[in-house]
């Protein structure tokens, strides 16, 4: 099983958060004994926000251990359509928000997402097999 891995359960971690970086890393570990624990570039760049420098990124989220993946096309699409439903039920945002990009990558490869905020993904991504608090 495969994992993606959203950003607040890494920043969780790099930032040492007091309430949640003992949750965050029970489940990260048990992600990576589970599975491939992927992250993509919404993630990454939602994370880098933390450093200074892309060499003390790739230090913290080494590629040995978080598997790198590209955007399907098809996550593009669904991201749309779940930005429409979002806007249709009154959602403010006015550009696609990343999560519904992240949650449309999840839903089309399959993985298992792993989040802390699981309130819109679970609304937009019902079939999204889901760990959250």
């Amino acid at each position: 099983m495969s994992t993606l891995v959203d950003s607040n359960v890494l920043l969780d971690l790099l930032d040492e958060d007091d309430e949640w970086m003992e949750w965050s890393s029970s489940m990260l570990s048990q992600a990576g004994e589970r599975g491939r624990v992927v992250i993509n570039p919404l993630i990454l760049a939602e994370t880098s926000v933390t450093f200074d420098t892309i060499e003390e990124l790739e230090e913290a989220l080494p590629a040995s251990y978080f598997v790198r993946e590209q955007l399907p096309w098809q996550a593009a699409f669904l991201a749309g359509k779940a930005f429409a439903n979002y806007r249709r039920r009154g959602g403010a945002a006015r550009s696609p928000l990343p999560d519904f990009y992240i949650g449309a990558h999840a839903a089309i490869a399959g993985h298992t997402l792993l989040t802390r905020d699981p309130k819109r993904y679970r609304t937009y991504f019902p079939k999204l097999r889901i760990i959250a608090p």
